[in-house]
């Protein structure tokens, strides 16, 4: 089988065949196949795409390109959760250990921010001492003890995706939902969880811009889990805003403690989304049998501080400082040069954000990369003042941003100005949840 062959089959927009996809992967993995023919054929899956059969068959062999992590000497049911990518998403903070709190086994594996989009362990390396390079075995120790973990892909997991992602990247071809789909879902599935929900994002601030692709993109998701014999849920959220009002590292763990402690309301954005994010978590482990019953534990976790307890102890099992993680000390890690309002211009309604321009505005202060290698200021960030919705005046601020690099100044007030619309008169707020897929959807 020559691989220019392959390349033309789908090029022509056939189905390719298990054992075409298997020596596909295994072959670029290897270095036998050369960077310009998986380009071409990366090209030619984002514009002729991929069935549900192909997209479940390249997710396994990405999947089984490595390591594959073994849970199975966890108790209960192992619960994983991932989102998309988004700005001021501070959900595994506060979801993973109150699901914890209630009961569960969270073992998650997760990422680094890149462009606009945060990292959950960025944010956790923001506490100080805090590792998220842990051995597996050590990694399952603490979540034994704590019922939750969160740290880096360790080891040789899913090296297809990781070579096929870096092409992806300077190819034109991230937006694609196969490759999307089988990137996510391989990862997950090698770091061995039983049970995921998918939080996709859809809107300014998301990968997938329309709501439509983002539905498109969680039943690929849902179905290749399906398909492996996993369960697995998604929710598709607006990111036409950031979710929370902190962005930035240390500012977004602020936030989740602040949320944990009980002083964020629940008619939030972000608690609302975190409780609708653990509800479907409790139910795919067994800890609920209704969401009525799952959102009251999970209520309750956070009254009774045990939410934020499990928090501040997968911090102290994980090597950091936990007397950082409750309200008498987390104001220390978001300690700046200077503070600084961005004020609006006129009177009127928040009518719209740009909430990609909000997250390039973080990172342009120093909360997150442009490139891999990127060093990161773990303080700085912006707290958005406004909503959508929300009612402003000439000179009343639109966001405070936490400022030691002044250097791009300017550019970052006016990204944020430019990024924060006004209308004389108040318009509609999206809903912060489109809706859930399940299996039964598929």
């Amino acid at each position: 089988m020559r691989f220019v062959d392959v390349i033309d089959k789908k090029a022509e927009g056939l189905a390719l065949g298990r054992e075409e996809i298997d020596a596909m992967i295994q072959g670029y993995t290897d270095g036998d196949i050369p960077d310009y023919q998986m380009s071409a054929m990366c090209m030619a899956i984002r514009l002729k795409g991929m069935n549900a059969q192909e997209t479940a068959w390249m997710t396994d062999a990405m999947m089984h390109s490595g390591d594959t992590a073994d849970l199975s000497d966890l108790r209960g049911i192992k619960l994983d959760k991932h989102s998309t990518g988004g700005v001021g998403d501070t959900t595994t903070l506060v979801v993973a250990p109150l699901v914890a709190a209630c009961g569960g086994t969270v073992a998650k594996m997760s990422g680094r921010g890149l462009g606009h989009t945060g990292g959950t362990l960025d944010k956790l390396e923001s506490v100080p001492g805090t590792s998220v390079e842990i051995s597996l075995e050590r990694f399952k120790d603490i979540v034994r003890e704590n019922g939750v973990a969160v740290i880096g892909q360790s080891g040789n997991l899913v090296p297809a995706d990781k070579k096929i992602y870096a092409l992806r990247d300077v190819t034109a071809t991230v937006r694609s939902i196969p490759l999307i789909a089988s990137s996510i879902m391989s990862k997950k599935l090698a770091s061995g969880a039983d049970a995921i929900v998918l939080d996709v994002k859809t809107g300014s601030g998301a990968f997938m811009r329309e709501k439509e692709e983002a539905f498109a993109l969680a039943k690929e998701m849902v179905s290749i889990g399906n398909a492996m014999g996993r369960k697995v849920r998604a929710l598709v959220t607006d990111m036409n805003q950031p979710l929370g009002m902190a962005v930035g590292n240390a500012l977004e763990v602020r936030e989740a403690v602040q949320l944990l402690s009980g002083m964020i309301p629940e008619t939030d954005p972000l608690y609302r989304v975190c409780i609708l994010l653990g509800v479907q978590m409790m139910r795919m482990g067994g800890l609920a049998q209704t969401d009525a019953e799952a959102e009251k534990k999970l209520k309750n976790a956070i009254h009774d501080g045990s939410g934020l307890q499990r928090l501040r102890r997968m911090i102290e099992l994980q090597g950091g400082d936990g007397s950082y993680i409750s309200m008498d000390r987390i104001d220390e890690l978001v300690q700046v040069r200077k503070k600084i309002d961005v004020t609006a211009q006129e009177d009127g309604f928040v009518s719209s954000m740009d909430a990609e321009e909000i997250g390039t505005a973080a990172q342009m202060l120093g909360a997150g990369r442009a490139k891999k290698d990127d060093t990161i200021d773990p303080a700085v960030g912006l707290i958005m003042q406004v909503r959508c919705g929300y009612e402003v005046h000439k000179g009343s601020p639109l966001c405070t941003l936490y400022v030691n690099d002044d250097r791009a100044l300017e550019e970052v007030i006016a990204k944020v100005r430019n990024a924060v619309k006004t209308d004389l008169q108040p318009k509609p707020v999206n809903d912060m949840v489109y809706g859930i897929v399940t299996e039964a959807d598929l």
